[in-house]
């Protein structure tokens, strides 16, 4: 699958990979800056942006357009940075290509599945903020304003519905809104997305050392737990968690300036 990509600056590549509903356009400003010393390729991962949309939407699929992005634009080795679900592709990916990766950075994620928190593993949250998103009638819909005012019946968290507003653009052709996010076929695959790139994933091929390893957390997110740095440490045991105080899960967009200290103690 051919990506959609931005680039930036000059410098040894660094690969930035967005999470669930995100894009490339979320780390414009990250990118800029980092292209200070990198050439930064932002993508847009597969139903995502601009990318294509596709019936499938698993690690390996993720996994398997980055190598096919790295051969493309012919990305012999790369730091790799990956928030989210971007982060457990980034994972999966550096897993089966460790010749590619100079470094690993992972934002908010742990290699876990979050399925096994039951109701605080955010798997209904995400659930239905795809129901919604595939409910919408673009048809009846005249501004991103009615987006809203519909989304806000069933997701009471002004941030989310905010930032998913952001995969709200006009389709020239039908000369109506429509979504950059493959809503009916992420919802087919939440399970995978919620539940992959565990530690059972890893069993074979623990411990992994043969790249650097940091994680970024949001001290306000519950995505890595204190709990959760045994599990960091036993597959990567030379990684670095690095803590971004009064941050949450996006915390590339909340703290900027932190999360960029935060890449460069690596980058």
């Amino acid at each position: 699958m051919e990506l959609f990509y931005r680039k930036e600056g000059s410098g040894s590549p660094l690969v930035i990979i967005h999470g669930l509903y995100g894009s490339s356009d979320n780390w414009i400003n990250i990118g800029k800056r980092l292209a200070e010393k990198h050439t930064v390729y932002m993508i847009d991962q597969r139903n995502h942006g601009r990318s294509p949309f596709d019936d499938s939407h698993t690690f390996n699929d993720m996994r398997n357009d980055l190598v096919e992005f790295f051969d493309q634009h012919q990305i012999e080795k790369a730091i790799v940075l990956g928030h989210s679900m971007g982060g457990k592709a980034a994972m999966w990916f550096a897993l089966d290509y460790p010749e590619k990766v100079e470094k690993l950075v992972i934002a908010d994620i742990a290699p876990k599945d979050y399925l096994l928190l039951k109701e605080d593993s955010q798997f209904y949250l995400h659930q239905n903020i795809l129901l919604a998103m595939q409910e919408i009638d673009f048809s009846k819909i005249k501004s991103r304003n009615d987006v809203d005012e519909f989304m806000a019946e069933k997701i009471d968290d002004e941030r989310i519905r905010q930032f998913l507003l952001k995969n709200v653009a006009r389709d020239k052709k039908k000369k109506q809104y429509k979504w950059r996010v493959n809503a009916e076929v992420l919802y087919d695959h939440l399970d995978e997305i919620v539940s992959g790139v565990n530690i059972k994933w890893f069993d074979d091929r623990i411990p992994i050392t043969n790249y650097p390893v940091i994680f970024i957390r949001g001290m306000k997110s519950k995505y890595i737990l204190p709990e959760d740095e045994k599990l960091i440490n036993e597959i990567y045991p030379d990684a670095r968690i690095v803590d971004i105080p009064e941050a949450g899960h996006w915390l590339h967009a909340e703290k900027p300036q932190k999360f960029m200290e935060a890449v460069m103690l690596c980058c």
